[in-house]
């Protein structure tokens, strides 16, 4: 199953993703975009996701600090592919600054990560996006 997203311009699509039922008002949807190395294996999106991201994200789920996460690809790549977002939405301020705090804790529980992640990612080329949200998940 995917779940299509829009985002600027091009139209992402999510093999990675998962939320709570529920609706929120006045929430924030933080997009990290990320570039993947030209050398980056083909799988490094999967790879990551399955490793890094995933985990990380269902556990803050699972705690109520984000309502929805997904890591987003290019459904059709007009240029070079590698680039991914990974997306979250937080139903407070303060989950920003969870979901940061989360994120400073995985890398010492799992020094492997930004090796990992700096073998494949660019760096340079990342944004990141925050926006406030109204959202429905069924």
């Amino acid at each position: 199953m995917t779940s299509a997203t829009k985002h600027g311009d091009s139209i992402f699509v999510a093999r990675f993703y998962n939320w709570h039922a529920g609706s929120w008002k006045g929430a924030y949807s933080h997009a990290a975009i990320f570039k993947l190395k030209p050398d980056a294996p083909n799988e490094a999106v999967a790879t990551l996701s399955k490793n890094v991201f995933v985990p990380l994200m269902e556990k803050l789920l699972a705690e109520g600090t984000i309502a929805e996460y997904e890591i987003d690809v290019e459904a059709i790549h007009t240029d070079a592919p590698g680039m991914f977002v990974v997306f979250y939405i937080t139903p407070t301020a303060e989950g920003i600054d969870k979901v940061n705090a989360a994120l400073r804790e995985n890398s010492k529980k799992n020094p492997l990560d930004g090796p990992a992640l700096d073998s494949m990612v660019d760096f340079a080329p990342h944004r990141d996006y925050l926006s406030r949200t109204n959202a429905t998940f069924k």
